[in-house]
């Protein structure tokens, strides 16, 4: 039997797994003659870009509800190691290590914790479901603690865009304690440093409508169990330090022999293949290329699922000896929560606003509630046709101004 291996069940994993049993199904080639697996440490295909959210009950899907009916073998496990010259995949406990014939790399990215003092034994973040809960429970735990300890305070650390959503979300989850103090630092020399200048006018509008202190050019020098200090000696008392300082790829990218990018992410071609190897691709948040021929793509969900889908075809139909299909996607949006004042939405790489507020906000919802989950219903079928190679269509929209808009993938 031969053995299509996915690594990871993220945006990319999941529908590189499922991709390649369509491709399979299609052919008519019986599950005993070549098996996708994939193997994922948890139970769960995470929606992680809600975890900054207030509920974390809808953030889950159980991989068997999108796996079991397209045949789809899964393994639970950490993956250990990688050996490319034996194509083989160690994996925490099992005995044997899982040979492959081919390889999707999909374990996606971590949060970058930097060696500051304090920082990892204090510090809440949202990179995990996990991790979020734990912030949940915290938070919830906090009108029982006296106020000497400034419960009331939350520094949220990195202003990019998952910082900005998790201390826009901060006031209203902190009702329950009357006046509170929300502090957004980043070391950049402003806060949504990378979403344009136009944008960060919107942004700075919606922080100050919800109260929360901007303080860019800032770096913590140390975190303990009663707060922060700041580079500039400020010392912040606060019950809540929440890190959103960046990310980068899995650390097991280091096992490939090809330079990796600033983030740590493999260099893929158009094909989503590791450049230079015969039986190994990646995608997602581990893997990058030029996606219209002259913009990398990005840790997102946005290039995430559609570089799943063509890894999936591809490593398939490369498998069999067949033509595979290049991956090219000419548009790119951002849209970022703002918590209860609503949210922005941007088209192209320099981020023209199009929507904000709370026409802003509805696109937002559509896109983390509904456009990047598996079919809710379930189902072969209608699994198998969410992972076709495609690039989806935006769907029409209109802007704030009347004209044609977009939703992203």
């Amino acid at each position: 039997m031969q053995k299509i291996v996915v690594l990871g069940g993220g945006f990319a994993g999941l529908w590189s797994a499922v991709g390649a049993a369509r491709i399979l199904n299609e052919r008519r080639i019986p599950l005993h003659e070549i098996e996708v697996v994939l193997v994922d440490r948890t139970d769960w295909h995470a929606i992680r870009v809600r975890n900054y959210e207030r509920s974390l009950a809808d953030v889950r899907v159980p991989f068997d509800d999108v796996l079991a009916s397209v045949g789809v073998r899964r393994v639970r496990g950490e993956v250990l190691d990688i050996n490319l010259k034996r194509r083989e995949i160690s994996v925490q406990g099992l005995p044997e290590p899982i040979g492959y014939d081919r390889l999707v790399f999909a374990l996606g990215s971590r949060l970058d914790i930097p060696p500051v003092p304090g920082l990892a034994e204090h510090a809440f973040n949202v990179d995990t479901y996990e991790a979020a809960a734990r912030l949940r429970n915290h938070l919830a735990a906090l009108p029982s603690q006296p106020t000497a300890c400034a419960h009331n305070t939350v520094l949220v650390v990195g202003g990019g865009l998952t910082g900005i959503e998790v201390a826009t979300e901060m006031p209203d989850r902190l009702t329950a304690l009357g006046k509170t103090r929300v502090i957004l630092a980043d070391r950049a020399p402003w806060i949504g440093s990378d979403m344009g200048e136009e944008a960060r006018r919107v942004i700075e509008r919606a922080l100050g409508a919800l109260h929360i202190e901007m303080r860019p050019g800032i770096t913590v020098r140390a975190v303990d169990a009663d707060g922060a200090i700041l580079s500039n000696g400020e010392r912040i008392s606060a019950a809540t330090i929440i890190w959103c300082g960046g990310m980068r790829a899995h650390p097991l990218c280091a096992r490939f022999p090809v330079p990796p990018d600033r983030f740590g992410r493999l260099p893929v071609d158009e094909y989503l293949k590791v450049k230079g190897l015969d039986a190994e691709f990646a995608a997602g948040d581990a893997a990058w290329f030029h996606v219209d021929g002259t913009h990398a793509s990005v840790m997102s969900c946005q290039h995430a699922r559609p570089m799943g889908r063509f890894a999936g075809h591809n490593v398939a139909c490369d498998l069999l000896g067949e033509p595979m299909l290049p991956l090219r996607i000419d548009w790119y949006v951002t849209v970022l929560d703002l918590g209860a004042w609503g949210a922005v939405y941007t088209e192209g790489w320099n981020r023209r606003v199009i929507l904000t507020g709370s026409e802003a906000k509805l696109v937002k919802r559509t896109i983390n509630c509904q456009r990047i989950y598996p079919p809710r219903t379930g189902g072969r079928t209608a699994i198998f046709d969410a992972a076709a190679p495609v690039v989806q269509a935006p769907p029409p929209m209109r802007s704030a101004q009347g004209g044609p808009g977009a939703v992203s993938d």
